[in-house]
């Protein structure tokens, strides 16, 4: 097929070619150029079909862990497995684009959509991101960054502006997309809200930062709906309306008629659609499916293990073989991918491949382990008047299970969350068997941070299993039993309260949300404040003990550090290190330490091993609104080395001078 260019279009298909065909699929011109096909993600394909006659069927396929759950798992090269895998189910199905992954910041704990997003912390989510896009990628099928940018709670998100700093702006909202950009993602999704009263889809100074200095070299297109003005869309330099407006396409080829639209800012959307439709042909041609289904539930399962966390543990776990077990909760033995997944449109459509824990466990301990399903997101599923089942059960075994969360009834896209806390019924039942079972494990099934107030002091174990995807509950079981150590870290803090949380009480309306706590989000707000949390950034307990030691440091272009690891257990098991910096001498305001650097290592039984780590100027940089640009001040650094952000095992200091580093 021969390659057009804006030359060989009229400005009538130019017009056309930047409204989409459909809800899916950029236009064809009537044959002129291959049609492009997008598709829902990020935590599984989520492919519509719609007929003529009204019918809209979803494409059953596999369904990954939550974005959440990835980024607790603190593996680049799991988010790569994530989007090679993602990839093969595209493939299959006749995909161009998956439209994932989403790197907003966790701003406010009750967002709707966090299950989505990656992190409170800019840099884990950036890097993370960067790998799922490239193993997507490198595997013939395109990536779509979003929701550019700024999209932090779902309420009244079509209309609501976020009113941010420029330096917050730089250093924790547009980081993300800035990191994740260097992956070269195919697309870019704008997002609904308003940015400093602008709509993202007519923000040029946002898409502006987004080509000039970050290198997005791909297409720019709307969320669904999310255009007012595809004339002034157009204007601002977004490329692409999905899914086709019949009004908005009249309007704007009114306006270009009026003259209100010239020839040279259509022909610049027209282009890239254009190169778009050229590169993703291009990526066909590498095209090869990697991994059969069973493969790629495989792979499902793997992120699930290396994503739970283990919280807490006071001796309850693992379980030992012959161990009696009670188990309790409908998410359990759930029926409905609901139960431990969030709604919207990135909920997938899974063949009904659902898991049975307390058969799992059966399998893997050979003990006896009593049911019952006790309760759901809805409330008590038994008779809560009559002695439960679950509470006599609990009584008569040597652990008990409490399995409760969310699911898309109290998760979703659209809505955000009431409160942090479960529901009632959940929190009662935690209780009534804790009484019965000192030897009592929670395990949490949620996207988002959970108020655990009520009862985190009155159990032995607690195990945040998140969103795990259809094959979590083997992973659950492999690390309840002891067969596998969790090696999940925190990607957010878990706060004490929401009123102790950051954003809390910030002005918001039904038209302005303000960021007032400014660069103070997660991590960097709680440690720099003291704030206690229930358990911080960064953290999750493993049945392996490490030591951190025999710390080196050379300073040149670039800081040089190393430290030994050493597993001193018994057991094999992985451990997360994470390096943060913290400003000693300040020239403007710092939070207390920032995320820099972070590796997933993996150890057996008394094994040690040396970790090298390189930092760049970056990490010592902000962005300065004085000069319009990121600035290192000379002055004293402290580099932390640790298991979380309040967890730090080794440390040293370096100076800046004239530019150059000198380790102290």
């Amino acid at each position: 097929m021969k390659r057009l260019t804006v030359n060989g279009l009229s400005a009538e298909e130019k017009l056309r070619l930047i409204c989409s065909d459909g809800f899916w699929h950029t236009p064809s011109l009537g044959g002129k150029l291959p049609r492009v096909s997008v598709s829902d993600g990020p935590v599984g394909l989520r492919k519509e079909l719609r007929y003529e006659d009204g019918r809209v069927e979803t494409v059953p396929s596999v369904a990954y862990p939550a974005v959440q759950s990835l980024a607790n798992s603190w593996s680049r090269e799991g988010a790569r497995a994530m989007g090679e895998a993602l990839a093969d189910d595209c493939i299959e199905n006749e995909v161009d684009i998956l439209l994932a992954p989403g790197v907003n910041i966790k701003r406010c704990p009750l967002n709707g959509r966090n299950f989505e997003y990656f992190s409170e912390d800019p840099y884990l989510a950036g890097t993370l991101a960067y790998e799922y896009i490239d193993g997507l990628q490198q595997s013939g099928v395109g990536a779509c960054l979003k929701h550019y940018y700024c999209n932090n709670l779902e309420y009244n998100r079509f209309e609501q502006s976020s009113e941010v700093d420029e330096r917050t702006l730089r250093e924790i909202y547009l980081k993300p997309f800035e990191l994740a950009a260097k992956a070269k993602p195919v697309s870019v999704m704008c997002a609904y809200n308003r940015i400093n009263g602008v709509y993202a889809s007519e923000n040029k100074k946002g898409f502006r930062i987004l080509r000039e200095e970050f290198g997005f070299d791909g297409a720019i297109y709307s969320d669904w709906e999310a255009v007012r003005d595809r004339t002034a869309a157009c204007k601002a330099g977004l490329d692409i309306e999905f899914p086709f407006n019949q009004k908005n396409y009249e309007k704007l080829v009114a306006d270009y008629h009026a003259g209100l639209l010239s020839d040279e800012e259509l022909d610049a959307c027209a282009a890239r659609v254009l190169d778009l439709v050229y590169r993703v042909e291009e990526m066909k041609t590498k095209r090869q499916i990697k991994h059969t289904k069973e493969e790629r539930r495989a792979i499902a399962k793997k992120l699930a293990e290396e994503s739970i966390v283990l919280l807490k543990n006071e001796g309850a776990l693992p379980l030992q073989k012959g161990e009696s077990v009670s188990v309790c909760g409908e998410y359990a033995c759930p029926k409905r991918y609901s139960l431990f997944s969030g709604g919207g449109s990135s909920m997938v459509r899974n063949d009904e491949h659902f898991f049975d824990l307390p058969a799992l466990l059966r399998e893997r301990t050979g003990a006896e382990v009593r049911y019952d399903p006790a309760f759901g997101t809805q409330g008590i599923v038994s008779n809560w008047q009559k002695p439960h089942k679950a509470f006599h059960d609990a009584a008569v075994s040597e652990t008990a299970i409490v399995c409760v969360g969310t699911g898309s009834d109290i998760e979703y896209e659209g809505g955000d969350r009431a409160n942090m806390r479960l529901p009632g019924p959940q929190e009662e039942m935690i209780l009534e068997v804790a009484r019965r079972n000192e030897n009592t494990v929670v395990v949490i099934f949620a996207g988002s941070p959970i108020d655990m107030s009520a009862w985190k002091d009155e159990v032995s174990a607690i195990v945040w299993a998140g969103f795990c995807g259809e094959s979590g509950g083997e992973a659950l079981a492999d690390i309840l039993a002891g067969l596998v150590s969790p090696s999940g870290k925190l990607s957010e803090t878990m706060p004490l309260s929401l009123e102790l949380t950051p954003a809390y009480g910030s002005y918001c309306d039904a038209l302005v949300a303000r960021y007032e706590e400014g660069l103070d989000v997660g991590y960097r707000y709680y440690d720099t404040y003291n704030i206690p949390v229930a358990f911080p950034f960064g953290h999750g307990l493993s049945y392996a003990d490490f030591s951190y030691s025999a710390l080196k440091a050379q300073a040149g272009e670039k800081l040089s550090l190393s430290f030994s690891l050493e597993n001193t257990s018994d057991v094999s098991a992985k451990e997360v290190y994470e390096v943060y910096v913290h400003t000693v001498e300040n020239f403007v305001y710092r939070p207390e330490k920032e995320l820099k650097a972070y590796g997933k290592v993996t150890l057996g039984a008394h094994e040690k091993k040396e970790i090298e780590v390189e930092l760049d100027s970056s990490a010592f940089a902000y962005w300065s609104t004085a000069t319009d640009g990121w600035k290192v001040d000379d002055g004293v650094y402290e580099i932390m080395i640790g298991a979380s952000s309040r967890d730090i095992r080794l440390s040293f200091k370096v100076e800046i001078k004239a530019g150059k580093l000198t380790v102290l």
